[in-house]
């Protein structure tokens, strides 16, 4: 059990209307039924106008809930981010643990591989010859990481994934058979970056397939060979970019986006869910439809 005065050490500028004795064991989503006086929950402000009708538990919100008439029997927590906040909660008080410093004797690592410190590799995972895994790093199960890669510190990985596997790039033959175009470089992933479940990432012919610091990659996600990815940007599921595609910073790539070879998304911009984009993004623009097309300036 926690005490709301806890809760409340964390998060910065947060005022409260209640009791900051009160206990919290559980978290749900906002629900106007709920009757349990020691759940913690959060409400944006498109429902907001809810808070009116809730009778117990404890609830993130913003300022806005000041406008209304409010329960006596619920605690509110005011501040300018609620979801930021109630992500913080989450993180601090109820995410279970994840087990640091781990290699499952069920893992198949080659002997040249440089392992950091504090490191979890989890069953079934396969990391080839002259594989780099920085400090702090995790990953999950049943993942394959081919040779050469380089993962810095803080790395998490999901389950199921491939990394540094060969690329789609093909040449006929003589007979006009297409033979496989041999892929001698590598994929290197930059610190702190998060990828899902079930994503390939492929090598690239020559030189590195780079995904930069702070970048986040959903699941079931292809990123071809020779792509790079900039600092902080994100890769939402579904999404598959084609090879030698260059990706800024900031940039937010939504479900289902198709992006051809060698395409160009400029920094800070946004590609809207199931876009075909055949042409360069330029710097802070949205663009979206098939194939993509400016909708407006960021």
């Amino acid at each position: 059990m926690i005490k709301i005065k806890e809760i409340l050490l964390t998060l910065k500028s947060a005022e409260l209307i209640g009791n900051d004795e009160a206990l919290i064991s559980d978290v749900i989503q906002l629900d106007e039924n709920n009757t349990r006086p020691d759940i913690i929950c959060w409400c944006n402000d498109k429902n907001i106008h809810k808070l009116s009708s809730c009778v117990a538990g404890t609830i993130i919100c913003s300022s806005k809930a000041r406008e209304l008439t409010l329960s006596k029997n619920c605690n509110f927590i005011i501040l300018e981010n609620p979801r930021k906040a109630f992500s913080k909660v989450l993180k601090e008080f109820f995410e279970p643990k994840e087990i640091q410093n781990y290699i499952s004797p069920k893992a198949s690592i080659h002997e040249s591989v440089k392992i950091g410190s504090n490191v979890f590799i989890g069953d079934f995972t396969v990391i080839e010859k002259d594989c780099v895994i920085g400090n702090n790093s995790r990953i999950s199960y049943n993942t394959v990481i081919h040779q050469k890669t380089i993962i810095g510190s803080s790395v998490k990985i999901g389950s199921n994934n491939t990394i540094g596997g060969v690329g789609f790039g093909y040449e006929k033959d003589e007979e006009g058979n297409y033979e496989v175009l041999p892929h001698i470089g590598n994929v290197e992933i930059m610190d702190n970056v998060e990828i899902g479940n079930n994503t390939c990432i492929d090598r690239a012919v020559l030189g590195s397939t780079l995904i930069h610091k702070n970048v986040k990659i959903d699941n079931l996600v292809h990123v071809a060979h020779g792509v790079i990815i900039g600092e902080n940007s994100l890769i939402i599921a579904n999404a598959m970019l084609g090879g030698s595609t260059v990706i800024g910073k900031n940039v937010w790539v939504a479900p289902s986006v198709s992006i051809i070879n060698k395409g160009i998304v400029e920094d800070d911009s946004l590609v809207g869910m199931g876009a075909v984009v055949v042409k360069p993004v330029k710097t802070k623009t949205i663009v979206a439809g098939n194939p993509a097309k400016f909708l407006k300036d960021i």
